[in-house]
């Protein structure tokens, strides 16, 4: 795709970026046949060929975004099949987040959606706001169907039926292997994962710690800025990645890392493009060397000697978030592991396609999200599983939302599988039981 850029546009870093992205792009449409919101919506510009024009458009001519280009935008779920199905590496994931962060700066929203977005921003990034914002939604859930604002009731519905008490595992400390010490890990403990679900950072410690891993908590460290990132609001995603950045670093200086590990896939994709992010800042040898330890959870039980388990007798349906099999191009691994602790996994037709949840995308294009959660839990229900498994908690919320099967995350049944206890979730334990602190 040719571009015409001026060479003073070409300054801005950001610019220069997009400028390479964009003259990669031949304009085949093979994104097409993989993107969510086409298949939807049929149009298009609710393609990833679309977006990249009115992109192209918007930035080489240097003009404020016109709504038709925001709505479009807007509309995609950054799921990044594209990049996938792409034949000529385009960098799409780049290139729409600079378009939203020029977005943001430079169009000004309907009050209605500025304050949607601004109340996101400064909720779901921090646990205990969550945890308060989601003891209100379950007071409101009753009225949920008279509210006239599909988003506002997505976000009322949003709410789990129980909120977990704090784990207290997820506070700074080190977690001593057992038996003989083989890594010393970071586990990032995150954000909203820590108010829906603190199962999940309970298996992942236990699990590890089984494995020979010590597992560290960082003083400092939290959310990942992937949620605002994704808003284009930049400088708020930059200061809370920045907390991360020299947490870890200050840990890799000290006693020294092999991995952090991330067990929720959307916070793996943004903290892996750290050193991206953060390419033209102070910041950036360190975002670069935590970047390049970062692991998904799958990816560092791989290299470890997870024990091979009896026949479970236990179907298990997996999901593949788009995050880790998009994003990150991790296809197998989860799969892998799950066979090997003796559990037969199976998967959904269109196993590639988004369950539409994308981060904060179920609550900012509600329509949307739900037709693509429909048809995943329509295939996932075809397979008959016994349980569904998942490595994103936002993945397992927009699922668990529409269906009656279980649904746990990776970790959960590996570290059931290896002497850990049941996942609560295929217990049917709703009670409140104190969450175990595993010092």
């Amino acid at each position: 795709m040719q571009t015409t850029f001026t060479p003073e546009q070409l300054k801005d870093p950001s610019v220069a970026r997009s400028n390479e992205i964009l003259r990669s792009c031949v304009h085949c449409g093979f994104c097409t046949a993989t993107c969510p919101t086409y298949q939807v919506l049929g149009d298009e510009l609710d393609s990833p060929r679309g977006r990249i024009y009115l992109i192209k458009d918007m930035l080489e001519n240097d003009r404020d975004p016109d709504a038709k280009t925001v709505k479009h935008i807007d509309r995609c779920l950054s799921c990044l099949a594209c990049m996938t199905t792409c034949p000529s590496g385009v960098h799409y994931m780049h290139l729409v987040d600079h378009a939203r962060a020029y977005i943001e700066q430079r169009y000004k929203r309907p009050f209605g959606d500025r304050a949607l977005r601004w109340i996101l921003a400064q909720i779901l990034p921090y646990p205990m706001r969550f945890r308060l914002a989601l003891a209100g939604a379950k007071l409101g859930r009753p009225f949920a169907r008279v509210m006239p604002d599909a988003r506002l009731r997505a976000m009322l519905e949003m709410a789990p039926k129980r909120i977990p008490p704090v784990s207290r595992n997820d506070d700074p400390q080190s977690f001593a292997p057992q038996g003989k010490a083989v890594k010393r890990v970071a586990l990032m403990t995150g954000c909203a994962q820590r108010a829906l679900n603190t199962d999940i950072n309970d298996a992942t410690i236990r699990l590890l710690t089984r494995l020979g891993c010590e597992v560290v908590v960082a003083e400092g460290a939290g959310c990942c800025g992937a949620l605002t990132h994704h808003m284009g609001k930049t400088e708020e995603s930059h200061a809370t990645a920045a907390k991360n950045i020299r947490a870890w670093a200050a840990e890799m200086d000290g006693a020294g890392l092999d991995a952090i590990v991330i067990n929720t896939s959307g916070c793996g994709t943004t903290v892996k493009d750290y050193g991206h992010m953060f390419r033209n800042e102070a910041l950036a040898e360190d975002a670069a060397r935590v970047s390049g330890i970062a692991m998904d959870v799958s990816e560092l039980l791989m290299q470890l000697d997870l024990p091979e388990g009896a026949d479970k007798e236990m179907i298990v349906a997996y999901h593949a978030a788009c995050s880790l099999q998009h994003g990150q191009q991790i296809k197998t691994y989860p799969k892998d592991l799950l066979k090997r602790a003796g559990f037969m996994v199976v998967e959904p037709s269109d196993p590639h396609l988004c369950c539409g949840s994308a981060g904060t995308y179920n609550l900012m294009q509600p329509e949307i999200s739900a037709k693509l959660k429909a048809r995943k839990v329509r295939t996932l229900e075809a397979k008959a599983p016994d349980a569904i498994a998942a490595g994103n908690i936002g993945c397992m919320m927009q699922i668990g939302s529409a269906t009656q099967v279980p649904i746990v995350h990776t970790v959960e049944l590996l570290d059931w599988a290896t002497g850990g206890p049941q996942p609560p979730a295929l217990a049917n334990d709703t009670g409140t039981s104190p969450v175990p602190i595993l010092r």
